[in-house]
C-alpha cells in the first residue's frame, strides 16, 4: 500500500510510527522480541508485554524443534547441570575437609596462587607453595570448585540453585555451562592482575556473580522488572566491599563483567546466523581472558 505524498489535513509534519504489519495505522507499541512497532491488532500478549505475530510462530517452531528463545537446546531437566556442578563443588569439599582442611595439600595445589616462591615479611622468610607463574595453571580452573568454610560453599551452592536452572531454562544447557565455566575464569584472570602475587583465592564466587551478570542482561532484554535481581546484586557487592579482607573482590568484579559481557553475545545474537554470532563472541571472550591471563604470567615469571 503506498503512502499519500500530500499528508491530510491536520497532519503534524513528522510522521507517526506505523505497524510493519500495517502501515497504515500507528503504532506505539513494540514487540518485546524484535522490537517492530506493532499496532492492537498485531499485539499478542507474552510473559512480559506483547510480541508480534512473527516472533510468535517463530517461537512455536522453536518450542515444537526443542529451542529455546536464544537458539539453546531446550534441557529436558534446566536444573541437572547446576545439580552436577554442586556435586563436584561438594565432593572437592569433602576432599579437602578430609586431608586436613585449612591446611590440606589440596589447597595448596587447587586454590588459585598468583605465583610463589620466597617472601619476606617482617625480616621473616616464607617459603609459599607454587602458583599459576610458575606453572601451576590448572589452577585458574580448579580454583572455582575448591572450597573450605562451610558457610562459603553453602551460599556459593545456594546462588548456583537459585540461579542456574533459570539460565539454563533460558539459554540451553552448552551456553549455560559455558557461561558458567568462562565467568570463572574471567574471574581467575582479574585475581591474577589485581590480588597480592603469593595470595590464596578460591570458591565458585566468581561463576556465579557471572551467572547474576548475565541474569541481568536478560531481565533487560524481556523488560522486566530488574529491581528484583538488581537489588540481589548491590547486597552481593555491599558484602563483597564490606568484608574485603575475607573476599576476593577482585573475583567478584571479574566475574560479574565476564558474566555480563558473555550474557548480552548470548542475548543479543542477531537472530540471522545466531549460533555462529554468538560462537564468535564467546570465542573473543575467551581469546581476551587468554591473553590477558599470558601477559600477567609474563609479567610475574
Amino acid at each position: 500500500m503506498s503512502t499519500p505524498e500530500t499528508p491530510p489535513p491536520g497532519a503534524s509534519e513528522q510522521e507517526a510510527p506505523v505497524c510493519y504489519r500495517h502501515p497504515d495505522r500507528e503504532a506505539h507499541i513494540r514487540c518485546q522480541r524484535c522490537e517492530r512497532r506493532i499496532c492492537p491488532d498485531c499485539m499478542r500478549p507474552a510473559s512480559v508485554g506483547f510480541q508480534c505475530p512473527s516472533c510468535v510462530t517463530e517461537g512455536s517452531r522453536s518450542t515444537r524443534s526443542g529451542r529455546t528463545a536464544y537458539g539453546g537446546q531446550r534441557s529436558g531437566d534446566p536444573s541437572l547441570t547446576s545439580k552436577v556442578l554442586i556435586g563436584f563443588n561438594v565432593a572437592v569439599w569433602v576432599l579437602v575437609l578430609a586431608t586436613g582442611g585449612r591446611v590440606s595439600r589440596l589447597v595448596d595445589v587447587l586454590a588459585l596462587r598468583p605465583d610463589g616462591g620466597l617472601v619476606q615479611v617482617g625480616g621473616v622468610t616464607y617459603n609459599i607453595p607454587a602458583g599459576v607463574a610458575d606453572g601451576r595453571y590448572w589452577q585458574l580452573f580448579t580454583s572455582m570448585f575448591t572450597h573450605v568454610e562451610v558457610w562459603h560453599i553453602g551460599f556459593n551452592m545456594l546462588a548456583l540453585w537459585v540461579l542456574g536452572p533459570q539460565l539454563e531454562a533460558a539459554i540451553g544447557r552448552t551456553r549455560f555451562l559455558t557461561l558458567y565455566l568462562l565467568s570463572g575464569l574471567t574471574a581467575s584472570a582479574a585475581v591474577m592482575w589485581f590480588s597480592v602475587p603469593y595470595s590464596l583465592t578460591l570458591g565458585a564466587s566468581g561463576a556465579i556473580f557471572g551467572l547474576m551478570g548475565a541474569l541481568a542482561v536478560v531481565v533487560v532484554k524481556v523488560h522486566g522488572d530488574v529491581r528484583g535481581v538488581a537489588t540481589w546484586i548491590a547486597v552481593n557487592f555491599a558484602f563483597t566491599f564490606l568484608f574485603v579482607r575475607l573476599i576476593s573482590w577482585q573475583g567478584h568484579v571479574g566475574g560479574f563483567v565476564g558474566g555480563l559481557l558473555l550474557g548480552a553475545v548470548i542475548i543479543y545474537a542477531p537472530r540471522a546466523s545466531r549460533a555462529r554470532w554468538q560462537l564468535a563472541g564467546v570465542l573473543g571472550v575467551a581469546v581476551l581472558v587468554a591473553a590477558a591471563t599470558v601477559a600477567r604470567i609474563a609479567v610475574l615469571a
